[in-house]
């Protein structure tokens, strides 16, 4: 369990705003609420979680299974990479593999353990067997903070690795493609307060599929977002805020990658992705880059919202399905080079 703060009341006193009622929790891991306490209170910590014991060591330097790591509605399960130069406070992503695949398909099918080795990060790859190994995105648990679905087991895999490494709250990450790059949105939607960045590469806007009675794979019959759903940017903003109700704490950056020639999941969610994110961050589309100067390589237009140090959008000329993993350009959008 993480731990938790608990406004203890000393004094009578009168609440003001962001302020948390007697009795409240106003701190912990995870937790994006008030953390004020009423004047004459103070705050204590309850179940102080372990740093270094919960449950058996797990092997550095390969990919291992953790059978137990908390709350798991969908059954999902989760893989862990360990670097052998673990660095102290670790940053953590959390990799979701794409449709058809698997924990050891991901793991395998980047450069990031080599990084994690190189910068002593850790690296959680959650893998879901459900609807041909894709992703619940259009599940209404997990399009809700604090719901059900593959989300919340996502959470329990974050929340363990924090509490078992002493990892750094404040650099957690998520990346994935496809309908890795789908849940990535997912994530950052339904639980903001968890990240600090995502990295969506080929995937569609937060709640696209909301509604979907339909297996969310490429085999589902309900094509309707993959194929190009649009809304205004505020719409696709409310969504969000949906997820989520009455939550002003800090947004997750983001960075997102689409092929303009691909045929499974249309360009335009790459464009919608970036209006919605957009208008949520408060951002707007400054100026692209084209060429040789671009991070992800000539053949991508460069989209910057703002400075682009909160938003950023590569759409690839001649890049099909999925948009590859530039795994540089994303750890340094991260802040992790």
């Amino acid at each position: 369990m993480p731990s938790a703060l608990v406004s203890l009341a000393l004094l009578a006193g009168s609440a003001f705003a962001q302020q948390q009622n007697l009795w409240g929790q106003c701190g912990g891991i995870g937790y994006g609420g008030p953390t004020n306490c009423v004047a004459g209170s103070c705050c204590s910590t309850q179940n102080p979680c372990s740093s270094t014991n919960s449950g058996p060591p797990i092997p550095a330097g390969s990919l291992q299974q953790v059978n137990s790591f908390g709350s798991n509605p969908s059954n999902i399960q989760m893989f862990i990479y360990v670097p052998n130069k673990l660095v102290n406070n670790p940053a953590i992503i959390v990799a979701l593999h794409p449709c058809g695949g698997s924990a050891q398909q991901w793991y395998s099918g980047t450069q990031l353990p080599s990084y994690a080795e190189q910068k002593g990060f850790i690296i959680i790859y959650p893998q879901t067997t459900a609807y041909t190994n894709c992703w619940d995105v259009n599940n209404v648990g997990s399009l809700t903070h604090n719901g059900s679905g593959d989300a919340a087991g996502v959470i329990s895999m974050i929340n363990f690795t924090l509490n078992k490494f002493s990892g750094n709250r404040n650099k957690v990450f998520v990346m994935g493609a496809s309908s890795g790059g789908m849940m990535t949105n997912v994530m950052v939607g339904s639980y903001p307060e968890y990240f600090e960045a995502g990295a969506s590469y080929s995937g569609v806007p937060f709640a696209c599929l909301y509604g979907s009675t339909t297996p969310p794979s490429p085999s589902g019959s309900n094509q309707t977002c993959a194929q190009g759903l649009t809304h205004t940017p505020q719409e696709w903003a409310n969504f969000v805020y949906n997820a989520y109700p009455g939550y002003t704490g800090k947004r997750p950056r983001m960075q997102i990658a689409h092929g303009l020639d691909d045929g499974l999941v249309r360009p335009v969610n790459g464009w919608e992705q970036l209006k919605q994110w957009g208008a949520v961050l408060g951002l707007t589309n400054t100026y692209n880059v084209t060429g040789a100067s671009v991070p992800e390589g000539s053949e991508y237009i460069q989209v910057v919202y703002g400075d682009g140090s909160k938003l950023v959008g590569y759409m690839g000329q001649g890049v099909g399905h999925w948009a590859p993993v530039k795994e540089q350009v994303m750890l340094k959008f991260f802040g992790l080079l």
